[in-house]
């Protein structure tokens, strides 16, 4: 998969939130968004998603452009803010739900995707008892079960345990083996460095700056420690 944003430009209520954004993304790579708060990251996954429409620019996704020629990536899947499900489901009954909607993949991949994320998926228990930790491993288990090419992840550490964020770490090398593309976001920079291959500082809607990820460097260091 390759991913051609260019010259994107997004103007909400006289507000620019994306400007004149360009970047080049390839299968087989970690991106990691780099920025404080309200600095655009997450709507630049929105705009990758086909969630916004450009005010000029476009996203290109294997030579199809959102907006005109498909609506949305043909195979995505994200996590967004935070994960938001139908409190009276079980896990189980909300991803089944949300399978439905391509029919792609069935109940027991389903259940695959919920044990791969660290819960059961034959548990009776309904999403409004679910601990935040639980929520946020089920919005990732929901990004993940149709095995996409195109990976968003907001933010997906927030609330997760140590067992949790190891997760993640083997998810991420996992889809990044087979060749998808990972757009990602996390408020820790030591973390982000190590999930990402690829760092992209937005500052005010803007690409500040983009750079490699030597992770000889990180084992070297890894070594010493």
């Amino acid at each position: 998969m390759l991913i051609d944003i260019n010259d994107y430009t997004k103007i909400i209520n006289g507000a620019t939130v994306l400007d004149h954004v360009t970047l080049h993304m390839e299968g087989g790579r970690v991106y990691g968004l780099k920025g404080p708060n309200g600095s655009g990251k997450t709507m630049l996954m929105r705009a990758v998603c086909g969630l916004i429409n450009p005010t000029s620019g476009s996203v290109v996704i294997d030579g199809e452009t959102l907006g005109k020629d498909i609506s949305f990536p043909r195979s995505i899947g994200a996590l967004l803010e935070n994960p938001a499900f139908i409190s009276s489901y079980t896990g189980f009954q909300n991803l089944k739900l949300m399978a439905s909607i391509q029919g792609l993949i069935d109940d027991h991949m389903v259940e695959e995707a919920i044990a791969c994320v660290g819960l059961d998926p034959h548990d009776k228990k309904k999403y409004r008892k679910y601990s935040l930790g639980m929520k946020q491993r089920l919005g990732i288990a929901n990004a993940i079960m149709e095995n996409p090419e195109l990976l968003l992840l907001d933010e997906p550490l927030n609330a997760l345990d140590k067992g949790g964020v190891a997760i993640v770490h083997q998810l991420l090398h996992e889809f990044r083996d087979r060749k998808a593309i990972i757009l990602l976001s996390c408020h820790d920079s030591q973390e982000l460095v190590s999930l990402s291959d690829e760092i992209i500082t937005i500052e005010n809607g803007r690409i500040a700056g983009q750079e490699t990820v030597d992770k000889s460097k990180m084992e070297t260091a890894g070594d010493a420690q």
